[in-house]
């Protein structure tokens, strides 16, 4: 193992590269992560492909393993249970991401001892990024930003530095594209020290095709938000709930008040009970959220423990 000046060994990295049907774009991603971190462990864990994938990994000397059940988060959830490392490069195995910046993401995250490192994606190609993928990023970005801390500007990137106390405290619940959100909002929840680089993004290699689905794995993400936001913050989901509900309930039961004070009548009785059971959910969604809020607490509380149990990353020493 190569060594520092100061005897301090250098970290042990592992660059991880879920793919599936990437046959095209692999054999490069694996020459060029070799090329950029020489002395890293690089590993393709192949996700059922149908086509040449497997054998032009290995031919490219990845290591390469494989996990049956299919979708992106099922594969990210047996890398980082597998592999053991000091720091972990992930990276999309579709060649759009730059190799040649992760040594600078790696160096920043051992210098200053951090626990994930964004890669925040940079482009003038509208074929390796398109506006409506840019406009969508931009939109749940902010959503998530807003509730859980403004330190990210790229929620989907799929280009990341992780220290071994990230991956060993990260849960790992989702199955497909959406685990990149749950990445952000594991770092932001529990406000743990990370940086954020502009990388270059290029569109992929003739011949190769992108497994997003735009408009389907957007409302994946997005449902995915929805119910990070009420697990994590459930006072406010339920604040807001309570809100809408209490709104609609004074816009049906306002004019049927002001008649019953007139009059002494309460005509439309349907809306009048419509109005009233209205109030009364708010209200129960309001004390949901009282009581959300102090279990949700807790959990954060058991999650920053377990976050704080495993040794910190190894740092750079002092120049």
């Amino acid at each position: 193992m190569p060594t520092t000046d100061r005897n301090i060994p250098a970290p042990r990295i592992a660059v991880l590269i879920p793919c599936y049907n990437e046959e095209k774009a692999i054999p490069i991603v694996v020459r060029d992560f070799r090329a950029a971190l020489p002395d890293a462990a690089l590993y393709v864990y192949d996700n059922n492909s149908t086509d040449q994938t497997v054998a032009e990994a290995r031919a490219a000397g990845a290591i390469v393993r494989t996990e049956s059940m299919q979708g992106k988060g099922h594969v990210v959830r047996r890398m980082f249970a597998d592999i053991e490392a000091d720091f972990y490069v992930l990276v999309d195995g579709d060649a759009t991401y730059e190799a040649a910046a992760a040594p600078k993401m790696v160096a920043l995250a051992w210098r200053d001892g951090l626990d994930m490192v964004n890669g925040a994606r940079i482009t003038d190609r509208e074929a390796a990024y398109r506006r409506g993928h840019v406009l969508g990023n931009r939109v749940l970005t902010g959503l998530v930003t807003s509730v859980f801390g403004h330190r990210l500007t790229d929620l989907l990137s799929g280009y990341r530095v992780f220290s071994r106390r990230f991956i060993k405290s990260f849960p790992a619940l989702s199955a497909g594209f959406e685990t990149e959100t749950e990445f952000s909002v594991h770092a932001l929840e529990l406000a743990m020290p990370m940086e954020e680089i502009p990388i270059r993004y290029i569109e992929r290699p003739e011949g190769s095709e992108s497994k997003l689905n735009t408009y389907v794995d957007g409302f994946r993400i997005l449902r995915t938000i929805v119910n990070l936001v009420k697990q994590e913050r459930p006072l406010l989901f339920f604040s807001l709930l309570a809100a809408v509900l209490f709104l609609f309930g004074i816009i049906l039961g306002m004019p049927i008040t002001v008649t019953f004070v007139h009059t002494g009548q309460v005509p439309r009785l349907p809306t009048a009970v419509l109005a009233t059971g209205l109030i009364t959910l708010a209200a129960l969604a309001m004390v949901c959220g009282l009581i959300l809020d102090s279990v949700a607490l807790g959990r954060l509380e058991m999650k920053r423990l377990a976050y704080l149990a495993l040794p910190p990353p190894p740092r750079a020493p002092e120049p």
